[in-house]
């Protein structure tokens, strides 16, 4: 089976400039992971929910600690509280973010004469969920790992009704 069979035809794209909050909501009422990144008709980058998490990062809790003392004992809260405001002040601070600052740059892309495996493999190889299908270096559709496992299915599907 090919790519363009299997594939989410006119997926759900954000431009570069969009803030982080509207890509959050597009990711909610369309139930996805990941969204192409546009700058008009080209594609730029991709942003995934790992690029939003990781933008909630806050450093850690020293691993240093011997036998508490009472000023230790009072020290981990005062630290966790710390983590806490800045993890709080992240979340505020970014909703105004364009998602170029976010986005992966580098887009690992599929064709729609691909085969389902090969977009499969690429996507091991490379370690990601999703790929941009392009049709003459234009967004034509996206695969997911979702798109190959019912494309797969569909065809074993095929396959076991016809000896019955």
């Amino acid at each position: 089976m090919l790519v363009k069979d299997a594939m989410t035809k006119d997926p759900v794209v954000c431009m570069a400039t969009t803030p982080l909050r509207d890509v959050v909501a597009l990711f909610r009422k369309h139930h996805i992971g990941g969204l192409p990144v546009m700058e008009g008709k080209e594609l730029v980058g991709m942003v995934t929910e790992s690029d939003l998490i990781s933008l909630l990062r806050t450093e850690r809790i020293s691993d240093d600690l011997w036998l508490p003392s009472p000023f230790e004992i009072i020290e981990v809260p005062i630290r966790e509280f710390i983590n806490w405001e800045k993890t709080k002040e992240a979340l505020t601070n970014i909703g105004d973010m364009p998602v170029k600052k976010v986005m992966t740059h580098r887009v690992i892309t599929a064709t729609e004469e691909m085969t389902v495996e090969a977009a499969a493999a690429l996507m091991l190889r490379e370690g990601i969920s999703r790929l941009p299908v392009l049709k003459e270096k234009k967004i034509a559709g996206i695969i997911t790992r979702a798109d190959i496992i019912n494309a797969v299915g569909a065809t074993y599907a095929g396959e076991g009704e016809t000896g019955a």
